[in-house]
């Protein structure tokens, strides 16, 4: 990751200052670059075909992609923006203003972030981000299996991991690996393995 900014941003200022190339996040009000390996985008894209072809086959309100921003905070009120791999937003959220190249500020269906060397932002900043403000689902792919053994187990194991938001806000953590078949709430009907996921 490269840092674009000495002086701390604020999210406004981050949607202004942002350079146009690229994937920026902002993180402790820094422009970050967010840079991903093939193998990371092939996983990421995988998720983004599956989640469009499953939106169609059941006309579901949803819209998906790969390059919403979105505005979080962290305990201490720190605004921050993220971009997840992948995004599964309200159609009726995404469309109310569609000519504004604004960041969203509500909480959207499903986030999916995809480990790679940065896994600790995944694991720990954006779950409590995530979760403080209400995505109801919260994908973590660790394709890498480079996240805490406290998660992996020991020796460390390849796994998708789904957070959903219980009745008190709270993100309770369910795990699938190999072939075993992913659930998701936000797609109920999805038939995809963890192994497919992880190998795609």
């Amino acid at each position: 990751m490269t840092t674009f900014t000495k002086q701390k941003l604020t999210f406004e200022q981050f949607l202004e200052q942002c350079p146009e190339e690229g994937f920026y996040e902002l993180v402790n009000g820094e422009i970050v670059e967010v840079r991903s390996t093939r193998n990371h985008d092939d996983v990421a894209n995988f998720l983004l075909f599956a989640f469009n072809d499953e939106i169609r086959r059941i006309n579901l309100n949803y819209v998906v992609n790969n390059t919403a921003v979105f505005k979080t905070r962290t305990a201490e009120g720190i605004e921050q923006g993220h971009k997840p791999d992948v995004s599964v937003i309200n159609k009726d959220i995404w469309r109310a203003n569609r000519n504004a190249y604004s960041a969203l500020e509500e909480p959207i269906q499903l986030a999916v972030e995809v480990t790679s060397t940065n896994w600790e932002d995944d694991y720990i900043d954006k779950l409590d981000e995530y979760q403080r403000l209400g995505i109801k689902e919260y994908w973590i792919v660790d394709y890498l299996a480079i996240g805490l053994r406290e998660y992996l187990g020991n020796p460390k194991v390849p796994t998708v991991f789904i957070f959903l938001l219980d009745a008190n806000g709270k993100y309770q953590r369910t795990q699938f690996r190999g072939a075993e078949i992913i659930v998701s709430a936000t797609f109920p009907e999805l038939t995809l393995t963890a192994e497919q996921v992880l190998t795609a």
